[in-house]
């Protein structure tokens, strides 16, 4: 869990200085989510996850920026999650809409039965 964590506050540190929408405040909310797949789960239902979850920011109006990517880590302290998505959103309230958008709610609906774990941090970029 400490590398998770590590690459994360490494994450967060260098996208805070990546371009995206910031609030009027200035800041940016970034909302990682990383994904631990059932050992049943196969390769078209792992791709067809990744795809819906590509679709979401087309869908969802409130989504600033969206980037993602499978671990490639050589340090093997990745505890079996395997996809990480990176979600910006200019509020709480604008992170608040996308968790209960029809389309989010769908999108967690194919997920859940090939999902083993999911892990979510929100946090506001610090320069």
């Amino acid at each position: 869990m400490l590398g998770i964590l590590s690459c994360l506050t490494f994450l967060g540190a260098f996208l805070s200085t990546s371009k995206t929408s910031v609030s009027a405040e200035g800041k940016i909310l970034r909302h990682v989510v990383l994904f631990k797949f059932k050992d049943t789960a196969t390769p078209a239902q792992i791709r067809q996850v990744e795809d819906a979850f590509r679709a979401l920011p087309g869908k969802i109006s409130e989504v600033k920026t969206f980037e993602w990517g499978t671990n490639v880590s050589p340090e093997n302290l990745a505890q079996g999650f395997t996809h990480c998505f990176l979600l910006s959103f200019s509020s709480d309230k604008d992170r608040d809409a996308y968790l209960v958008a029809p389309a989010h709610k769908e999108f967690g609906a194919l997920l859940r039965p090939n999902l083993d774990q999911v892990l979510v941090v929100d946090f506001w970029a610090q320069p």
